[in-house]
């Protein structure tokens, strides 16, 4: 008995659009199973069949699982190992293959899992053709779960080619609040920079910069697989989903030019506070460097008068601390009225 409980969901979708679950269980609003799956050799052999089938096949599977992997390689004996190692690797990088038959990808997404970081990108694996497809996730995507809730509704895709450009559509459009975001947290901070720099904001910009070049990685590489989508020969990818797929690729261009205007722009703002920051210390140092030159003379001439030797003029005179300080203050006037003069400040 082929155990199958690592199978999140599984659906036959017909090409009217109707999606049957292959899985007799009932799914929250995540996609998580609102009890135990059923391990039977019944389940297993009735999604083996709709994979053998000609309707659309959509199984997905949880890597944490470890049954997933023993069922893949029981069950699926038109994928070989390097694919299959592939599609349970443990870290991964956007990119795709091309077979024959069908293509692998693997895509990310922002993670919008509670209590997580965004730029923490979220893995969607996925082995795709005419009449299958099989997909493999670490981590819950909101992206996903946007699809099979647009199944249960009977809207969801009717081919392979819907189903890949839905889910690239749906990866997507979850990304841009999240640049939105970022955006502006970068200039809320440009905005105090230039109102009070201060050293609490370099951090906020650092992190800012860090999360631009995270979601940079992933997603750059992201644009060469539409690229390479978009001029494939798979006969499920009809001229209309090339056209999607294109709207798609155009949207990604637009975000990665968009972290990058982020990234650069963070820098300029770092530097500008760094900058801020230098003004700010060098005035207080030659404030400080004013205040000593003023007292300079001053110390030199108390310390020359205070030597504890005979022959010092005043020490019998009750006015010569008066007359000295009178002294001190001509002084400290003509000191001033030169440092003016001379525009030190």
């Amino acid at each position: 008995m082929v155990d199958c409980s690592g199978i999140i969901y599984a659906y036959q979708i017909g090409e009217d659009g109707a999606a049957k679950s292959l899985l007799p269980i009932q799914l929250d609003s995540e996609g998580l199973p609102t009890s135990g799956t059923v391990a039977n050799s019944e389940v297993s052999a009735r999604i083996t069949a709709s994979l053998e089938g000609s309707d659309l096949t959509w199984v997905h599977l949880d890597i944490n699982d470890a049954s997933s992997k023993r069922w893949a390689d029981a069950e699926l004996p038109f994928l070989d190992s390097l694919t299959l190692d592939a599609l349970f690797a443990e870290e991964t990088r956007p990119r795709i293959l091309e077979f024959e038959t069908g293509a692998l990808l693997i895509l990310r997404g922002v993670n919008l899992n509670t209590n997580a970081e965004p730029e923490d990108m979220v893995s969607i694996r996925l082995w795709i053709d005419g009449s299958r497809i099989i997909s493999v996730r670490k981590r819950r995507l909101k992206a996903v779960t946007d699809l099979r809730e647009r199944l249960e509704a009977g809207v969801g895709p009717r081919s392979a080619g819907d189903f890949i450009t839905q889910l690239m559509s749906r990866l997507f459009e979850r990304m841009e609040p999240v640049f939105t975001e970022l955006d502006e947290l970068l200039d809320d901070a440009e905005e105090r920079v230039m109102e009070a720099a201060d050293t609490k904001y370099r951090a906020q910009i650092t992190d800012i910069r860090k999360q631009a070049i995270v979601f940079r990685r992933y997603i750059a590489p992201q644009r060469d697989v539409i690229a390479a989508l978009r001029v494939s020969d798979k006969p499920w990818l009809n001229e209309l989903h090339k056209r999607r797929l294109q709207e798609s690729l155009d949207r990604v261009i637009r975000y990665i030019e968009d972290i990058d205007t982020i990234r650069e722009r963070a820098q300029i703002v770092k530097d500008e506070l760094a900058s801020a920051l230098s003004d700010k210390m060098n005035k207080n140092l030659y404030l400080l460097s004013v205040i000593a030159a003023v007292f300079l003379p001053l110390g030199f001439l108390t310390g020359l008068l205070g030597i504890n030797v005979g022959g010092v003029p005043g020490v019998d005179d009750p006015a010569a601390f008066w007359i000295f300080s009178g002294f001190l203050t001509i002084i400290i006037t003509l000191q001033i009225w030169l440092f003016k003069r001379w525009k030190w400040f």
